[in-house]
């Protein structure tokens, strides 16, 4: 096998196995942005009561 062929059979390998560490960063992210949300609404919003 060429280089080429050992790099190749390498990216495919890589490719198969698939994008956990993406997903699980993605997940990290989209849980501490809902996070702040909350925290933002019901420290800062609720606190304030109805708007009239």
């Amino acid at each position: 096998m060429t280089d080429s062929e050992n790099e190749d059979a390498a990216v495919d390998e890589i490719v198969r196995d698939g994008p956990h560490g993406a997903i699980a960063l993605a997940g990290i992210a989209t849980a501490i942005v809902i996070g702040l949300w909350f925290a933002f609404y019901f420290l800062v919003f609720l606190p304030r009561g109805v708007i009239q």
